[in-house]
């Protein structure tokens, strides 16, 4: 099993954080690796929502459909994908802290099938390269923007 948790502080009120992280529109803007972004059911995003999403990951394209599992506004977001060879949950949670800035955290969770098991080991260490590089790029587009 793939379990990888980062977090990051960004210096924006936890409203700004969670309202632009949890839209998926932006999801092209700060991970790095989505290329796409598509809704299959009506927005705004809800508990059932579900979100056709394009990538990139060591130099394969994948393509894949998260359906919100659980969510409340400004504390967490749950998303699932029961497809492809890399079943996933990806959770983020937004924290305020003393200075009117929001701790972010970022979650996935998988078990790899076929052949991509047997990189398991490696794809933690890639997908946590990753997840630190698009935290490090949602602060710097919140940070910004004021």
């Amino acid at each position: 099993m793939v379990d990888v948790l980062t977090e990051i502080t960004i210096r924006s009120p936890i409203k700004n954080v969670a309202e632009y992280a949890a839209n998926p529109d932006h999801a092209p803007e700060w991970y790095a690796n989505i290329k796409s972004v598509k809704w299959q059911t009506p927005t705004p995003l809800t508990i059932g929502s579900k979100i056709a999403y394009k990538a990139q990951f060591l130099g394969r394209e994948l393509a894949y459909v998260y359906e919100v599992v659980d969510y409340i506004a400004e504390q967490k977001l749950i998303m699932k994908t029961a497809d492809g060879p890399f079943p996933m949950e990806t959770t983020y949670t937004w924290e305020s802290n003393e200075n009117n800035g929001t701790r972010m955290t970022l979650r996935n969770r998988g078990n790899p099938t076929g052949f991509s098991k047997w990189f398991t080991p490696f794809m933690g260490l890639m997908m946590k390269k990753a997840n630190n590089k698009d935290l490090k790029k949602i602060k710097e587009i919140l940070e910004s923007s004021g």
